[in-house]
């Protein structure tokens, strides 16, 4: 992945930082914990093709 490319990309969700783990071949955004594939060295930038990276918790009913 280009370092000057990954200087400009943001999450497009909440357009914070994101960071690249090489062996997953993905771009993490630690703030919506979500992780963006990337495939044939193109980042799919696409908040429905996203994979959470922990699951999220929800309040409990009531």
């Amino acid at each position: 992945m280009d370092s000057r490319l990954l200087d400009i990309l943001v999450c497009p969700i909440c357009k914070g930082p994101l960071e690249f783990d090489k062996k997953a071949q993905e771009l993490i955004c630690h703030a919506d914990r979500l992780a963006y594939p990337i495939r044939d060295g193109i980042p799919i930038m696409w908040a429905d093709e996203a994979r959470e990276t922990v699951a999220r918790h929800l309040a409990p009913p009531g």
